[in-house]
């Protein structure tokens, strides 16, 4: 057989549909799995999907030796040690001026590290975040590579074909970067992710808690919501969910399933970085938290036993009004959670000197990826129109769409907190804002007790310096 243009290793269901869409746009492809089982169910979904070229391998050097030179691999293995493990087994057989691909979501450090591993054996190395789930690694997903951009080169034509293509801007991939910031940024649209879906989990639990809809008026207002400023696939498939039937029971699938939501880590590594970079993101670490109360579902059922009680209002509620109002209050939440994204990114990028666009970021997340939304557009034009942007709200647009909604969010937040419903992503995210719009907090006194118990020292508002007080002393001489 002819040489092949690329390889692929790694290949549960993601792997197996990234080699088929790279297959099915013309790029004649191998494959290797340690599980040889996985390689020829490969092969055969490529003969049934179309006759594919799509070749098998069951050893690693047949492997390798298969690709056409410069050799390309991507991987597609679980983060950690088993990526560690496919490196060592490839680069015994791959050769000077090879390239490796991991296409995992991967620790962004573990990137840079095994970038500098590699290109002291003369191979070059890319980290390539990829969103879209298995529907998106078969037809096209959002493609963030970052590290060698001579490694992209490589297979630049190759990405920017199978990618999602969004008919007003492009393939949905880019050369994010260098190091690590492909991984980065691919672990950042994770954390928006959650936050995303927190809010619109938030937004189900007052129209259903509070205003007493039925899933089929739910699957209808999410049905209609995605129409406008909100259309998303997020939304799109959460109008799905809320129309699909149990088929083992009566009602609703929805209803069904376990209370307890389950994670991988990006998100709890986002929050992470958030502390690290002091970037204050309280809608991505409101739904992380939300996740860890979640999981504690045994404890929740016996506090509710404990704390039992009616904690609604019995007030009448318009069910058309709390619909508009729940409505402007997760778009209002969304921009929010996006602006902590969008500046944890940023700080990361300033502090590694990445260079990151953020308008070209937001193109590439407008097709393929989980966080798909027409919003997305809006944000690359802010981020074009300045992109130096300290923060998304205050982006003319933006600015003028938060205060058309806020006192729409105000009022879902207070009906929810009135009959114990907890919208925590909402919630933080309202309080972020005000503290953001407000030109003086109350930081002062909490600066001041520094002081008072640790002589941290504090600045002053009406002169230059750093000032001292003793303020026990002056405290307690005062009292005598």
């Amino acid at each position: 057989m002819a040489l092949t243009r690329i390889g692929l290793a790694g290949l549960a269901v993601m792997g197996q549909n990234l080699a088929l869409n790279i297959a099915e746009k013309g790029f004649p492809i191998s494959v290797y799995n340690r599980t040889t089982s996985k390689v020829d169910e490969t092969v055969q979904r490529g003969k049934v999907e179309g006759n594919l070229p799509v070749f098998g391998f069951h050893d690693p050097a047949s492997f390798v030796s298969s690709i056409q030179k410069p050799r390309v691999v991507i991987m597609l293995v679980k983060a950690g040690a088993p990526v560690d493990q496919t490196i060592a087994t490839l680069a015994a057989h791959l050769e000077q001026g090879d390239c490796i691909i991991d296409g995992g979501n991967e620790w962004y450090e573990n990137t840079e590290r095994r970038e500098k591993a590699m290109e002291e054996r003369g191979l070059l190395y890319l980290g390539m975040g990829v969103s879209g789930g298995e529907e998106g690694a078969r037809n096209g997903p959002s493609l963030m590579p970052g590290g060698s951009f001579e490694a992209y080169k490589y297979i630049e034509d190759i990405l920017l074909k199978v990618a999602a293509q969004v008919p007003d801007s492009g393939p949905c991939v880019t050369y994010i970067g260098k190091g690590g910031s492909g991984n980065f940024v691919k672990m950042v649209h994770n954390g928006i992710e959650y936050g995303d879906m927190q809010l619109i989990a938030e937004a189900y639990d007052v129209l259903k808690s509070v205003g007493k809809l039925t899933n089929s008026e739910l699957q209808q207002v999410f049905s209609e919501w995605n129409k406008g400023e909100l259309l998303s696939f997020l939304i799109e498939i959460t109008a799905d969910i809320f129309g699909i039937k149990d088929e083992q029971g009566e009602g609703y699938l929805v209803d069904k399933v376990l209370d307890k939501t389950g994670m991988k880590g990006t998100g709890k590594w986002t929050v992470q970085q958030a502390a690290e970079l002091s970037v204050a993101a309280p809608t991505i670490e409101a739904s992380l938290d939300s996740r860890f109360l979640s999981g504690l579902k045994d404890e929740r059922v016996e506090a509710s036993k404990i704390f039992q009680g009616d904690y609604s209002t019995g007030l009448p509620v318009d069910k058309a009004q709390l619909i508009e109002d729940v409505r402007q209050a997760l778009y209002a939440s969304k921009i929010c959670s996006y602006a902590q994204g969008m500046n944890i990114i940023k700080a990361k990028s300033s502090e590694k000197g990445w260079g990151l666009n953020l308008g070209e970021l937001a193109r590439i997340w407008k097709g393929g990826c989980i966080i798909r939304a027409i919003f997305l557009d809006r944000i690359k034009k802010a981020y074009d129109r300045n992109s130096n942007l300290a923060n998304l709200l205050v982006d003319p647009e933006f600015a003028q769409e938060i205060m058309d909604r806020q006192a729409a969010w105000r009022r879902v937040v207070c009906l929810a907190i009135n009959n114990g419903v907890s919208t925590p992503g909402m919630s933080a995210s309202l309080a972020y804002f005000d503290s953001y719009r407000r030109d003086r907090l109350p930081a002062n006194l909490v600066q001041a007790q520094r002081d008072y118990f640790g002589a941290h020292t504090y600045e002053r508002v009406d002169m230059p310096g750093s000032f001292h007080t003793e303020w026990f002393k002056i405290a307690r001489n005062s009292k005598i």
